[in-house]
């Protein structure tokens, strides 16, 4: 099953979303395989970044998810990529779908309430940084009423 790195960041947290957003990956039948409540730190943040370290909005983006705290999660899923940034929506929250979690919650690209890994290879990336150990290995009960066995 592929794995999938999805952040909860400040204005989410700070808006009590976290249950919500949980929640949608839950009832969609993913896995939720790690997850940390945390502050992150400015050079942690820069790493986590560093793709975007060229981008004029660097520093205001790094200056922003040190702001509060974050939820980092794994999940895992068929698909669970492409179907998570779907639940997401797209970055820019004037053309997110109604239903999707930017749609609903967002306003401002610089306030979209998540970020979710891009494709496999980024998950995997974001995985190794945010979780070292990496996530915890179980299978629900639940799995063969959600998945072809």
């Amino acid at each position: 099953m592929e794995q999938t790195f999805i952040m909860i960041k400040p204005d989410g947290v700070q808006r009590g979303l976290i249950g919500d957003i949980i929640s949608r990956f839950e009832k969609k039948g993913f896995y939720l395989k790690g997850m940390k409540f945390m502050n992150v730190e400015r050079s942690f943040a820069q790493k986590h970044y560093a793709d975007l370290s060229a981008q004029p909005f660097f520093a205001k983006l790094v200056e922003y998810i040190i702001s509060g705290p974050v939820v980092a999660m794994v999940w895992e899923g068929k698909d669970v990529v492409l179907t998570g940034r779907r639940i997401i929506g797209a970055t820019r929250p004037w053309e997110a779908a109604p239903g999707t979690i930017r749609g609903d919650y967002a306003v401002e690209v610089s306030r979209n309430v998540i970020h979710g890994s891009d494709s496999v290879e980024n998950g995997k990336k974001e995985i190794g940084l945010w979780f070292p150990d990496g996530p915890s290995e179980w299978k629900s009960n639940l799995h063969p009423w959600i998945y072809e066995v």
